[in-house]
């Protein structure tokens, strides 16, 4: 399907999230997603860290030094609750004692679960530089506002992307780029391909998988030991 049919037509997301259908000014063509979970492990426990750390068609969004000894991925779907939750709970802490110190590079990959969370991708990736991460915080914050609330999400989205200096015109041009969803679909297909990332979060440290919840406790017990290896 085109983006201009996308773009004036209404979708059945799959989750609550997105029971509003995405009318005129929403995203480009509708994702075709294999179904997936939040936070059911599946997949390898550890994949090789050269295949990880190969480039797909967009730049990680990234934050700690390029030499840092421990480099953690997380695979995120917008519309994620235990998702917002690390974000909301764990990030912060962690930000401050691994990534503020130099010890770990964060690496965010979009892995989007529906259209919505895909949208909400395409805009992080657009607000770019210094104000992805500052976006994803922000919706990630407010997810049940935009994401969970009655009727169309789209103006809530906006009203969200204004923050980050979007105008009506560049959101709109933002979820019309077919090859920035593209981008972001293929970077979701090769993970699901290659690692077997079937739900969200799923973070990988060293190219090991974390198991179970994000909490800070965990990271600890699999980072502290690779930060001790001389």
């Amino acid at each position: 399907m085109s983006a201009s049919k996308f773009y004036s037509g209404r979708f059945e997301l799959a989750r609550r999230a997105a029971v509003a259908a995405l009318c005129a000014g929403a995203i480009v063509t509708v994702l075709a997603l294999p179904v997936a979970a939040q936070q059911q492990q599946k997949g390898p426990s550890e994949v090789p860290v050269e295949e990880l750390m190969k480039p797909v068609g967009l730049p990680d969004l990234a934050v700690g030094p390029t030499d840092a000894k421990v480099t953690v991925v997380e695979y995120a779907s917008m519309t994620c609750g235990h998702c917002a939750h690390f974000t909301k709970d764990v990030w912060p802490e962690f930000k401050k004692k691994y990534v503020d110190t130099g010890k770990v590079r964060y690496i965010f990959r979009e892995f989007p679960l529906d259209n919505l969370a895909a949208a909400a991708s395409m805009l992080a990736r657009c607000a770019g530089g210094d104000k992805a991460f500052p976006l994803i915080e922000v919706m990630f914050e407010k997810q049940q506002e935009w994401a969970f609330g009655e009727g169309n999400p789209v103006p809530r989205l906006f009203e969200i992307a204004k923050q980050a200096g979007f105008t009506q015109e560049s959101f709109d041009k933002c979820l019309t780029d077919q090859k920035l969803l593209d981008d972001i679909t293929a970077g979701r297909t090769r993970a699901s391909d290659v690692f077997g990332v079937q739900s969200t979060p799923t973070f990988y440290i060293n190219g090991k998988k974390l198991d179970g919840g994000p909490t800070l406790d965990k990271f600890d017990a699999m980072i502290e030991p690779l930060l001790a290896k001389s």
